[in-house]
């Protein structure tokens, strides 16, 4: 961030320009800071080529300029430019600001600066879970009555409206901030929260020594956290936490947690009685969103909201009525011949496996296609992909790679797929390469048969999103 950056207490003052306006954690952010009353403009890749064309149309009637990526937009020296790191120099938005002198900063630093100006704050964190748990908790906190301001990286169904379809973020004015936070570019030191949920630590961008690191300081920058004490990486944490709140599934001796033997599990949701030790008091959960996964997530939710001052009783009330998020299993209807289309965020290898395996726990045969978030995490995280798809599924199963999502850029593109299904394949799976997506709709429709669950799965890309829905049509008829 540079030094002519404005402080939190003038920054609305600032007009902004979003390069990659459209992106998951792009979009949120622009949205609160246009509803607190700032000037924003943007530019997007995707914008440009015609991609998801009704989300650009929803962006400019909430009044904000969108460019094409020319660096047209940048006009002015007061502007902020919001870019992440890894936007490259040569992007024509970055060489024009450096030419007028214009600040910059990351979407992490200008969250930050937000966040932690509020008084007030819940930062949910891990390797995994963290746009549901934000959904989750910013959804209790509302349901209190606490009016809170949420920045997520997926659409809050709960939060959807005819004038807000994208809810991925909700401003209030109750002066409480809920925001999932990132550990995969280190941003998550910038952040000081009243609450810090941890979820799990898990390998995904960063190595474990880095990640422990990142998770431990999060946990001691917070006066109170949440900690997941089914997760051994996280519980090796808990030392650093000034005060702490267990959940779980399974350790019994956790402080909220579930009474054995009560839960029950159905392809579209999971019921359970959620007991909280402390007090000795039992509430039944009727979750709408299937798997243990979602199980531990509404816990995870329950633990933070009560830490900041929400009841486990209000907390599991309040989860009865989550509607859930967008693209996490995300069910996109039952075609004919009773086959389900499932849409679904997950990319690294804990989240596949949670949905793989939720998918598992009911009868069927299993098509799952994932397209790669890039290269570079394929070649982070490709060969932990493999053993996940290759040991979650069974061998009558299909698993479709597809080659990662590309936008441009230098990126070194030498490890794709191919290497991936290969590995799949020594571990004992079905899978195969095909390069093109358009092509893999019509290996999946080839064979296709009566009760397959066929899962579209992958990250930052929204037009997956219409591809789980052409192959529904499709499919449908």
């Amino acid at each position: 961030m540079t030094d002519n950056v404005a402080k939190p207490s003038d920054l609305l003052s600032r007009p902004f320009f979003f390069c990659g306006i459209g992106g998951s954690g792009m979009l949120p952010l622009a949205c609160i800071l246009r509803a607190r009353g700032a000037q924003i403009g943007g530019s997007d890749r995707s914008f440009d080529a015609g991609r998801s064309a009704e989300k650009f149309a929803w962006l400019e009637r909430q009044g904000i300029a969108l460019h094409l990526q020319d660096g047209s937009g940048v006009t002015r020296p007061e502007q902020v430019l919001v870019a992440s790191a890894a936007i490259e120099d040569s992007v024509p938005e970055v060489m024009r600001a450096r030419e007028l002198g214009c600040a910059r900063m990351s979407r992490a630093e200008l969250l930050a600066e937000l966040f932690n100006a509020a008084p007030r704050s819940i930062a949910i964190g891990g390797t995994s879970g963290k746009s549901t748990v934000t959904g989750m908790t910013g959804w209790i906190m509302a349901e209190a009555g606490r009016d809170p301001t949420i920045m997520n990286g997926a659409v809050m169904k709960n939060f959807v409206t005819d004038d807000a379809p994208f809810a991925s973020a909700r401003t209030g004015d109750g002066g409480l901030f809920v925001a999932e936070v990132d550990e995969s570019d280190g941003s998550i030191a910038l952040y000081r929260p009243g609450v810090a949920v941890l979820l799990n630590v898990s390998l995904d961008h960063k190595s474990m020594d880095e990640l422990r690191s990142l998770f431990g300081n999060f946990l001691a920058a917070a006066p109170h956290a949440a900690i997941n004490a089914d997760d051994p990486e996280s519980m090796a944490l808990a030392a650093r936490a000034q005060a702490v709140t267990r959940f779980a599934i399974d350790n019994t001796q956790a402080d909220i947690g579930v009474v054995p033997g009560s839960i029950v599990q159905t392809p579209t949701g999971i019921d359970a009685t959620i007991i909280d030790r402390r007090a000795d008091t039992r509430h039944d959960l009727q979750l709408k969103q299937p798997g243990r996964h979602n199980l531990a997530n509404a816990l995870a939710a329950i633990a933070g909201a009560d830490a900041a001052g929400v009841s486990v009783a209000d907390g599991v009330a309040a989860l009865s009525r989550f509607e859930g998020l967008r693209r996490r299993f995300d069910v996109v209807g039952t075609a004919a011949r009773n086959i389900t289309i499932i849409d679904d965020f997950g990319h690294n290898p804990e989240k596949c496996a949670a949905t793989l395996r939720t998918l598992k726990a009911h009868p069927g045969r299993v098509i799952a296609f994932f397209q790669p978030h890039g290269y570079g995490p394929l070649r982070q995280m490709g060969m932990e992909l493999a053993e996940t798809f290759a040991q979650v599924l069974d061998a009558g199963d299909r698993i479709i790679f597809s080659d990662p999502v590309y936008f441009g850029g230098t990126t070194d593109r030498s490890v794709g797929s191919e290497r991936i299904v290969a590995a799949i394949k020594e571990n004992g799976g079905n899978a195969e390469h095909i390069a093109q997506r358009s092509d893999c709709a019509d290996r999946i429709a080839e064979i296709a048969q009566d009760g397959d669950r066929i899962v579209v799965m992958g990250a930052r890309d929204d037009t997956l999103s219409q591809f789980a829905h052409d192959l529904f049509m499709r499919l449908d008829r």
